[in-house]
This record gives structure tokens, sequence and C-alpha cells, in this order.
């Protein structure tokens, strides 16, 4: 009995489970980067209230203050907040290295100017 040697090795099923494999990445792909399903909504006469976007307010260290990457003054803040919704959610981004005085100031200034939704962005602790 003599055994067959085998010289080409037969790559079709694997060309078959790379092309499944490329389908499924490029479905999930498309959820992935949008972040969501794409859907047709329908129209309606009576429409819900619009979620706004929350307010970024960053205070670096040093004690500036930027209000949506705008350079502002804490004596001029509350004007420029005079377009947002007194509703609206404020994020402060603030340095570690700041005084928590400066901080509880803008915060004060913020409660005082009629903004209750406020939140403190942070790094998940490991």
């Amino acid at each position: 009995m003599k055994i067959k040697k085998i010289e080409s090795i037969n790559v079709i099923p694997f060309i078959d489970i790379m092309l499944v494999l490329l389908a499924i990445v490029l479905t999930t792909a498309t959820f992935i980067v949008k972040g969501s399903i794409q859907v047709d909504l329908p129209e309606a006469s009576a429409s819900a209230k619009t979620i706004q976007k929350p307010i970024e307010l960053t205070i670096h260290a040093d004690g500036t203050v930027y209000l949506a990457n705008k350079l502002v003054s804490k004596e001029t803040l509350l004007n420029s907040l005079q377009s947002a919704s007194k509703e609206s959610t404020i994020i402060i981004n603030g340095d570690r290295g700041m005084e928590y005085q400066y901080f509880v100031t803008i915060i004060d200034t913020l409660t005082a100017g009629g903004y209750t939704h406020i939140s403190i962005a942070s790094l998940q602790h490991k």
C-alpha cells in the first residue's frame, strides 16, 4: 500500500471561513461607529422635549475658566450662560491642582445663578 503524497493545501474552506468572519465584522462595525441602529422615525404633531447637550466648564490649576472651550472670567461666567436653560446640566472638569476655595466659589456662583444640575467629571479609579 502506497501513501499518496499531499503536494498542495486546499484553501477553499479557509477562504469560506474568512469571508464569513469578514461579513460579521463589517456588519457589527456599522453599529460600533454610529453607536446606534439607524431607523427612519415617524413624524408627530406634538414633539417631546428635546434633550440638551451638557455644558462643559473647565477650570485649570492656575484659575483660568473655559466655558465650551472659550475663556471666561469668574465674574462674567453667569453672563456667558444666559443663553443656556437653568435646567441644563453643567459638567465641571476641574484640574486636581486647583485651589479648593476657587472651586467652591465657581459652584456657588453657578447655584446663585439658578443652575442646579452640576456634575463633576473625574477619572474612574483603577
